[in-house]
């Protein structure tokens, strides 16, 4: 019966993904690629159980968004922001394999460059 147990353990598993998967489809962006959606909705996956809103509320999910948007504004926009934050959401990222990322040249680059 140990096969029929792990089947059943694996089918609960799935069942939580998906539901986990489902939940985060509705704080998909209407501009978001399928590339950007996928990124970002394992950003706000892998760190949902730490940012579920207690009971009172809280806006602990409405940080763990803000922190996904953050993240992929920067990766695949080349916004900028305050270097702790983006500290903060790159150690978050750690791990998540984003492939063909856009390149960008910062105003500073671009300075120096004219400056030479």
């Amino acid at each position: 019966m140990v096969g029929g147990e792990a089947a059943a353990a694996v089918e609960e598993l799935v069942s939580g993904v998906r539901q986990a998967a489902d939940f985060a489809e509705q704080f998909r962006a209407y501009s978001e690629s399928e590339k950007q959606w996928k990124a970002r909705m394992e950003f706000i996956l892998r760190h949902l159980p730490d940012y579920r809103d207690p009971p009172d509320g809280g806006g602990r999910l409405d940080q763990l968004l803000s922190l996904s948007m953050v993240w992929a504004n920067h990766l695949f926009l080349g916004c900028s922001y305050n270097k702790d934050l983006l500290d903060k959401v790159m150690e978050m990222a750690d791990g998540i394999e984003v492939e063909d990322l856009p390149q960008f040249t910062t105003r500073s680059e671009l300075m120096k460059k004219h400056q030479s």
